[in-house]
């Protein structure tokens, strides 16, 4: 396992010692001296390394945020209680009184709580709290300030810029994370990328604009569905509701993904046509992402639908009402070998099965990854992975290549050969 840390040059040994405790996980580093640096490193850290988490802090995580793809797990380290309890102990070792005193990043309430356990005058404590966009330059104006107005003798401060220019005027005391601090933010990174958990959302559109009444018809059905049960529900827009619940919990209410009898139900009772798309992710966010695209999908189709995407490239639908006709994704009912050759491919049932349903559309034609991706409803790296699975499980055959554009390399082609495949195994 392959974990990212993105922290600043002076805190490199601390992680690392505090790394040493958990096996089998290779540290990739993007160290910084300066906070211009944070973005530049974390593109190329994710450019160069194929990580399985990201441990950083919360001025890395706030200026690249927008660069961290949403199945990557991430945890932000956050100065906690104990950091700054520790940094006030080292300040009475040191010989100073605890205040009066200027604080940095800690957020107010956890300044108010440790004041509050060492009974400590909060009147004598100036607490500024992180502010990712707040520049250098008036955080040590801060300080300044605070350390000219109170006469105090030092200042707490949880920035590495702050403490290197302050640190030639005044004593000042670097919260850094402790290794404890660092420790749980690691255990919880790895124990997330190794069990890779997750999340299932569901999203409920309402196929006009409808009014409140429609909105809330629509909800009441979902709480009074026992199936949904468990789920959280809430408002997403004027026509939609989304639902958060355990994938399980869907696979129920979906009769395995076949269909979904509460489409049925919404139209007879809301007397509108109702659609469903649900996402299956490895966080909430990149589930809520697929749900909306599955979702999209759906509004294509007539009548009341609903579609399934997940994050390893996976699509079911369209699922209709029971008592509609199945769907396509899932006649590998039929076929008893089905389930033993998608086993052999890693992949699922479903997706097998709809492959096969398109290599007969293609009645024997050929097939770039981009086409198949296309096909299939999922993004054109997913289509390639899929491709190197059928490849390796001997479900396609390779065909050649064709120029698409007149720049860039000729993309392959290749010939499913699932059909074939089912029939000798049968």
């Amino acid at each position: 396992m392959r974990i990212g840390l993105v922290v600043p040059a002076g805190h490199r040994q601390r992680f690392a010692d505090a790394a040493r405790i958990v096996d089998g996980v290779e540290l990739a580093w993007a160290v910084y001296e300066r906070d211009d640096e944070i973005r530049d490193l974390v593109g190329g850290l994710l450019r160069e390394s194929r990580l399985d988490g990201l441990l950083m802090g919360l001025l890395p995580w706030a200026h690249s945020r927008d660069l961290l793809p949403p199945s990557l797990p991430v945890a932000v380290t956050r100065q906690v209680a104990l950091d700054l309890a520790l940094a006030w102990a080292r300040a009475r070792g040191n010989g100073w009184a605890a205040t009066p005193v200027a604080i940095d990043t800690f957020d107010r309430e956890i300044v108010d709580e440790v004041a509050g356990a060492l009974e400590l005058d909060a009147a004598q404590i100036a607490t500024l709290p992180f502010d990712p966009g707040q520049p250098i330059d008036e955080i040590v104006a801060f300080h300044r300030k605070r350390l000219a107005e109170t006469g105090a003798s030092y200042l707490i401060t949880g920035r590495t810029a702050v403490a290197a220019i302050l640190g030639r005027e005044a004593a000042v005391l670097h919260a850094a994370p402790t290794a404890e601090t660092i420790r749980a933010g690691l255990h919880e990174l790895v124990l997330r990328a190794r069990e890779r958990q997750r999340f299932a959302t569901g999203l409920f559109v309402l196929g006009a604009p409808g009014s409140d009444r429609a909105r809330v018809g629509l909800q009441h059905l979902l709480l009074h569905t026992p199936e949904f049960a468990d789920a959280w529900i809430d408002q997403r827009g004027h026509r939609a509701l989304l639902v958060f619940a355990p994938a399980s919990l869907f696979e129920a209410a979906t009769r395995q993904w076949v269909g979904l009898p509460v489409l049925g139900d919404a139209r007879d009772q809301l007397g509108m046509r109702v659609v469903a798309g649900f996402g299956i992710g490895g966080s909430a966010r990149l589930s809520v992402d697929l749900a909306e695209q599955a979702a999209a999908r759906a509004e294509q189709e007539p009548g009341s639908v609903a579609y399934l995407f997940t994050d390893d490239g996976v699509t079911i639908g369209p699922m209709g009402a029971i008592g509609a006709a199945p769907p396509l994704t899932w006649t590998h009912r039929e076929h008893g070998a089905l389930e033993i050759l998608a086993t052999k491919a890693g992949l699922s049932p479903a997706t097998l099965s709809r492959l096969a349903s398109v290599e007969r559309g293609l009645g024997g034609r050929l097939i770039s990854p981009g086409e198949l991706a296309k096909a299939l409803g999922i993004t054109d790296p997913s289509g390639r992975r899929l491709i190197r699975k059928l490849t390796d499980a001997d479900l396609v055959i390779e065909g050649g290549s064709t120029q698409v554009t007149r720049k860039g390399r000729p993309a392959r082609l290749y010939r499913l050969a699932i059909t074939s495949a089912l029939e000798a195994a049968e």
